[in-house]
């Protein structure tokens, strides 16, 4: 019974190390948002809008309305650039300036 436990856990091992089996996965976990969603500028971490639990950095007060008109088309475009939006929490949020 001992030589079997060994050979499977050889076996899961060795299928580990081929890359036979995937490890489980990892929450995954971007880069934060340095820059201004709109303009491209560097965020002005006292200018930003909460959107749906994630705080949305920007690099001036005018460029929040930009982002109100189809805040999608933005949140997408942090998710293409491998960035995570901040997130708060029910009741916390609110709008910078």
């Amino acid at each position: 019974m001992e030589k079997i436990k060994l050979a499977i856990v050889g076996l899961t091992l060795a299928m580990f190390a081929l890359g036979a089996v995937a490890p489980l996965p990892v929450a995954a976990q971007g880069k934060p948002q340095t820059t201004c969603l709109v303009l491209g500028g560097n965020i002005n971490k006292d200018v930003y809008v909460d959107y749906k639990g994630q705080r949305i950095y920007f690099c001036c007060a005018a460029c929040i309305p930009e982002f109100q008109k189809d805040p999608e088309k933005y949140l997408e475009k942090l998710k293409a650039q491998g960035i995570t939006p901040e997130k708060i929490s029910a009741g916390q949020e609110k709008s910078g300036k």
